[in-house]
């Protein structure tokens, strides 16, 4: 039997965390390097032509302002404008990317010792929005398009909670569509709406139209795809065909059992106002899973 050259890539440790971060200082110095790799710059100008001031990890420039502006590490970061130091931000940061299905607000706030839940809801959003800005490039190679429901069911709630709206769907499930690269990234959105148009819309804007092989259900919304990409194939589910050769959708399907699982187990109930940041988290955890130096990658996005 041949032997699994796959190599599992290590992540930070706590030992390793708590040694490189000792304190609030190493914290502002590993930002520092990893924001501004080639040199400190303006974050409202751009210039690189600024002046250390006596007070370490703070600059000033005096090309955006007359009177000059002054400015420090995180300006212009997520971990601006808050009063928890640095190094609680970067805690969290370790905690949110070590755990496969994600970890919740209320485990954050117990595991920190917060004063409030509010406080750690708020830390864990403001991450996952630093987390979304991730570099986009088209998928090419061997691609798979689906779309999945997450979300509750209406009629498990209390009574006096229902929506009581016969014919307008039901309001705790939203869909959300996904591309993925076989052995590669992956990128989903939520739909605000579910129809030709906007399915396409996303492949159109997610998937290069030369790819080696382009695969999908044989939802309606895919039916068009041949007309812009040659290599488009589709899998009947309905009629119990779920794999033709290379042609399957099991890669974009197991990415939404990880979704999935973390919603239920972790979050257990996500709004659709806040979906789309929980769906961001995923998809960078997702998309850096063979990055050793993960965390470096989160505190660049930040």
């Amino acid at each position: 039997m041949a032997k699994n050259n796959l190599k599992r890539i290590h992540q930070m440790t706590f030992a390793q965390w708590e040694k490189a971060f000792p304190d609030e200082r190493s914290c502002l110095a590993y930002l520092t390097m990893h924001r501004w790799r080639e040199g400190v710059r303006c974050p409202r100008c751009g210039n690189e032509k600024v002046y250390t001031l006596s007070m370490e990890f703070h600059w000033q420039c005096h090309q955006c302002a007359a009177q000059g502006y002054r400015f420090s590490v995180i300006a212009g970061t997520i971990f601006e404008n808050t009063n928890k130091p640095l190094r609680d931000w970067f805690r969290v940061i370790h905690l949110m990317l070590t755990s496969k299905k994600g970890i919740s607000a209320l485990q954050i706030h117990r595991m920190m010792g917060f004063g409030s839940y509010k406080t750690a809801w708020y830390m864990c959003h403001r991450v996952r929005a630093g987390l979304a800005n991730e570099e986009f490039r088209k998928l090419i190679g061997y691609v798979e398009v689906d779309e999945t429901v997450i979300g509750g069911k209406d009629h498990n709630r209390h009574f006096d909670k229902r929506s009581h709206k016969p014919g307008t769907g039901d309001p705790l499930k939203f869909v959300v569509i996904g591309a993925i690269e076989r052995k590669g990234s992956v990128v989903a959105r939520v739909l605000n709406k579910v129809n030709h148009a906007t399915m396409q819309a996303f492949v159109h804007e997610v998937v290069a139209t030369d790819v080696s092989l382009l695969s999908t259900d044989a939802a309606g919304g895919y039916r068009r795809l041949h007309e812009t990409h040659n290599n488009h194939g589709m899998v009947d589910h309905s009629a119990h065909q779920y794999v033709s050769g290379a042609l399957h959708t099991n890669t974009i399907e197991g990415f939404w059992s990880l979704i999935k699982r973390g919603v239920m187990g972790s979050y257990h109930k996500v709004s659709r106002k806040y979906l789309p940041l929980y769906v961001a988290e995923f998809q960078f955890r997702y998309n850096n899973r063979e990055n050793a130096d993960i965390f470096a990658e989160a505190i660049r996005g930040c």
